[in-house]
């Protein structure tokens, strides 16, 4: 495992009221959450990098309102008149 290192004022902690480790992971899910969201990573590659597991990462995209799904309205609209 490769492990980076990241600079944050100690002031940054309190954000989260948390511990460094606790804002570390928050920060981690935060990260693949919005990678997740974007359409950069599955979910397995988020739970993945995150060292959660699959319903650690869907309560977390509750907790950030994050759908689950990543298909567009768009995108299902085209599949229905494919059907």
């Amino acid at each position: 495992m490769i492990q980076i290192q990241l600079n944050f004022p100690e002031s940054a902690f309190s954000a989260l009221r948390s511990s460094p480790d606790k804002f570390a992971q928050e920060l981690l899910i935060a990260t693949v959450i919005k990678w997740y969201e974007v359409g950069m990573i599955s979910q397995s590659k988020a739970t993945e990098i995150a060292g959660i597991s699959r319903q650690t990462f869907l309560q977390a995209l509750d907790r950030f309102e994050v759908s689950p799904f990543q298909t567009t309205p768009a995108e299902l609209t085209e599949e229905v008149s494919r059907g």
